[in-house]
Parts: structure tokens; C-alpha cells; sequence
């Protein structure tokens, strides 16, 4: 099988743990319990046959810069686990729209110039997934990038809480292109969430009424800073008490869990 040509949207945290990851794990064998990895090939792909051709953002410290650079580029401060090679591949000037918030605003600088036609870009790189890693409450920009993805004929993974994947309409739009379409937002490999998901399983598991439960979010990333906008908050509070409460068989009133910073 070929490689899967990979196209990002936002050159953050999330982008530059994946690209270490890929490079990581390239030599991982299928027959071994890789750490890190939930399969090492998945519908007969191996990690290392995904092929990194274009990127997107709107930071003067990472537009124009090879994106073995602009992943270690601040504010960026996702722990370094991988030397990544240069590839060719430059950054490129991405749309805005909301996609900058209140907070990031005061510590990133959008870069000069218009954005680059996008779909001319997924083209002529003959990308075949885009992944969008847009901040939080990016609802604008992320539907704004879809109808380049979906004119340019790519799959897309969603990985933010703008909810995309779980809607009908953009379902019946991508299927009637006959592409994929995958999300909505991610968790940390261990992150809150997820501890926070399995106890409440395990709580019911051992007949334990789960009556009131909370979470709160610390970082000290770009994303925390964006979360402090509490009006872009909305979809991804939704997201995080979803996770949670799907592992219950009641309903719990909102007033008696929060999930979120």
C-alpha cells in the first residue's frame, strides 16, 4: 500500500507531537507491544506511511518556515522526543476568521500577507487527509477550511470540539463525496478525561451511584490560554462531560458535574 499524504491545519502542541511521534515510531515492528501506539497498522497502514506534504497556520514565527522548525518554534512547548527531518515542506499562510482569540492574540502575531489558496495547496501536494488542530472555538475558521477540504477532495480528521463529524449535514455532504470524515475533538493519551471517564465505569461496575462529580483542567500551554475566553469554551465543556457521562446508564443533572478549567 502507498503512504497517506497528510495536510495540517494549525502548527501547535498537538501537530508537534504527532510529527515526533510518526518519526518515533517509523521502525516499530507490528508483532510487538509498541508503548505509545494503539495499533502500529491499521487497515494494512503502518505508522510510517504517513507522509507529512503541506501545513497551515497564521503565526509570523512559524509561516514560511520548514515544519521540522516551526513545531519547535515558541510558543510551542511540547516536550522534544524526536530529531525530525526537514522535508521540504514550508509552512504556509492559513485563514484567521476566529481563529485567534482574545488571549492568544497577545502573544502571537498574525503573519503579513493573504492566505494562500488552499485548495490549490491539498492539490497540487496530493494530500489525502487533512487534520485540523485549530484552537479551541474555532468555529468559523474550522467550517471555512472544510469547504477548501471538501472542494480539494481530502478526508479530514476534526480534532478540536467544534462539532463536525457527529452532525448529519456535514456527514451527508462528506459521504456524498465519498470521503471520510473523523472526530470530534481528542483526548490526552492520559489526560483528565480519560482517568476521569474510566472511574466513572468503575464506579458503576462495582454498583456505585455516581451522584456528583467534577473535574477541573490545569496547563500551562497555548490551549489553557485560550480557554481562559470563556465564551469559546462552549463545545468543548459539552465534549469533556459527554465523555464522562456516556459511561453512566442515567442521567446526571448539569448542576451536579463539571468538566473543564
Amino acid at each position: 500500500m502507498g503512504k497517506i499524504n497528510v495536510a495540517i491545519i494549525g502548527v501547535g502542541n498537538c501537530a508537534s507531537s504527532l510529527i515526533q511521534g510518526v518519526y518515533y515510531y517509523k521502525q516499530a515492528k507490528e508483532t510487538d507491544f509498541v508503548p505509545g501506539l494503539m495499533h502500529v497498522n491499521l487497515g494494512g497502514y503502518h505508522i510510517s506511511d504517513i507522509n507529512f506534504v503541506a501545513a497551515f497556520d497564521i503565526d509570523r514565527n512559524k509561516v514560511g518556515k520548514e515544519l521540522a522548525q516551526a513545531i519547535f518554534t515558541a510558543p510551542n512547548n511540547t516536550f522534544k522526543f524526536c530529531e525530525v527531518p526537514a522535508a521540504g515542506v514550508k509552512v504556509q499562510r492559513g485563514m484567521t476568521h476566529d481563529g485567534l482569540g482574545k488571549y492568544l492574540s497577545q502573544i502571537i502575531q498574525k503573519a503579513p500577507g493573504s492566505t494562500v489558496d488552499i485548495v490549490k495547496v491539498l492539490k497540487e501536494s496530493q494530500t489525502d487527509v487533512v487534520i485540523n488542530y485549530l484552537p479551541v472555538g474555532s468555529e468559523e475558521a474550522t467550517k471555512w477550511y472544510i469547504e477548501q477540504v471538501l472542494t480539494a477532495g481530502c478526508g479530514f480528521i476534526n480534532c478540536i470540539p467544534v462539532f463536525i463529524a457527529r452532525e448529519k449535514y456535514w456527514q451527508e455532504r462528506f459521504a456524498h463525496e465519498g470521503l471520510p470524515v473523523i472526530g470530534d475533538d481528542v483526548k490526552s493519551q492520559v489526560g483528565a478525561t480519560i482517568v476521569h471517564r474510566v472511574l466513572t465505569r468503575l464506579f458503576r461496575d462495582r454498583g456505585v451511584k455516581l451522584e456528583r462529580t467534577y473535574q477541573l483542567n490545569f496547563g500551562g500551554n497555548t490551549d489553557f490560554l485560550n480557554m481562559l475566553e470563556r465564551e469559546r469554551l462552549e463545545s468543548k465543556k459539552i465534549s469533556k462531560t459527554t465523555a464522562v457521562t456516556s459511561q453512566l446508564d442515567y442521567e446526571l443533572d448539569p448542576d451536579d458535574i463539571h468538566v473543564g478549567p
